[in-house]
């Protein structure tokens, strides 16, 4: 037996309701917004081992031994990199205090016949006089707020030990739920979402897909990336290697700069110090970790399922980043996917409707 049609005053009661019941819930959750987020992409990154398990062992199992997994390879480094991270920026920052840190950056760029050459011909064909003094106190103090600024943050990491605890405890749940109840919660998304199934799915793949972009794309090859530029910086003697292959593993978020703003100006200095060599070695490296990553590792791993142009990316991770903070790197390229899958629906779905209402 079916229930009546409701009235129209009643259905708009409800959907009152209904819309104050689920601000509510978005407001409840909340704070716990990124511990959602990345544990649904890190859900879905891991999916296909926790599937593989399933067909040998139970589901809760399976999702045990997943998790299991994940605390393995991304707690457990990370707390050792804040650790080494933290300890690096804090050498950076006192050797940025110390008295004869001026005196060598000025050696380093005033001494070496590389820039005596650059200074020269500046100063003969374009007018431009570098001032010694001015140059490497500015230098000097960008390197000293860099290092306090990244000790800052991995110490108040290092500060909130308990609090990073709990999050990532309760991020491991979360995961460990998902895992199992995946199937259920996307039917259960689908059916209370007013739009067509079809279009619903189509939100939901391209959110997997830019996942697996984020995730396996950018985590990946940024972390091929910062290791071997910090065993770069480690053989070449340029000291705090930790600290700038961390450096370099976000930078590998950013398409067109990348890891070339820290691999570019160090082949610089090696050859102002007089190692002409090395700096160029420096440089050839930078140029085929760059190309192999981007042109080779990456199109490999992610294939022609995430279309985004390169601009839209850059200007989503910097927006993200000045918007969410370090998880904005993540939240950037999802808003944007958002709003290119919404705009794909209605160009092929409601477009037509608007231009023939607005004709009528």
């Amino acid at each position: 037996m079916t229930s009546p049609k409701p009235s129209k005053m009643v259905l708009q009661y409800f959907l009152l309701l209904f819309l104050l019941s689920t601000l509510m819930v978005g407001r409840l959750l909340w704070p716990f917004l990124s511990i959602l987020v990345i544990s649904f992409l890190l859900a879905g990154l891991f999916q296909p081992i926790y599937s593989s398990l399933t067909k040998r062992i139970s589901e809760r199992i399976a999702s045990l031994l997943t998790c299991a997994l994940i605390i393995l390879l991304v707690f457990i480094p990370l707390m050792f990199f804040v650790a080494a991270l933290s300890s690096e920026a804090l050498d950076l920052y006192h050797l940025s205090k110390g008295t004869d840190v001026n005196l060598k950056v000025k050696q380093l760029l005033f001494e070496s016949s590389l820039m005596i050459r650059i200074q020269q011909l500046l100063e003969h064909d374009y007018g431009i006089i570098l001032e010694p003094e001015k140059l490497a106190a500015t230098l000097t103090e960008f390197s000293g707020k860099s290092g306090l600024f990244l000790f800052n943050q991995a110490r108040t990491w290092a500060a909130n030990i308990i609090l990073i605890i709990f999050d990532f405890t309760l991020m491991v749940i979360t995961i460990y739920f998902l895992l199992i109840d995946n199937d259920r919660l996307i039917n259960f998304l689908l059916k209370i979402s007013p739009m067509p199934d079809d279009q619903e799915k189509q939100i939901i793949q391209k959110f997997k897909e830019i996942s697996d972009a984020v995730l396996i794309n950018n985590a990946i090859c940024g972390v091929i990336q910062g290791v071997l530029g910090g065993l770069a910086f480690a053989l070449f003697g340029l000291g705090s290697p930790i600290l700038w292959g961390g450096i370099m593993l976000i930078l590998a978020f950013l398409p067109i700069f990348g890891i070339g703003l820290v691999l570019v100006p160090a082949g610089l200095i090696l050859m102002l110090q007089g190692n002409i060599g090395q700096g160029f070695i420096m440089l050839i490296f930078y140029a085929t970790l760059s190309f192999s990553v981007e042109y080779g590792l990456k199109p490999k791993l992610v294939g022609q399922k995430v279309k985004m142009h390169t601009l839209l990316v850059f200007l989503a991770i910097l927006g993200g980043l000045q918007l969410f903070g370090f998880l904005g790197i993540i939240y950037g390229p999802l808003i944007i996917t958002v709003f290119l899958t919404m705009s794909d629906i209605y160009i092929s779905n409601y477009n037509r409707y608007v231009t023939s209402d607005g004709e009528d």
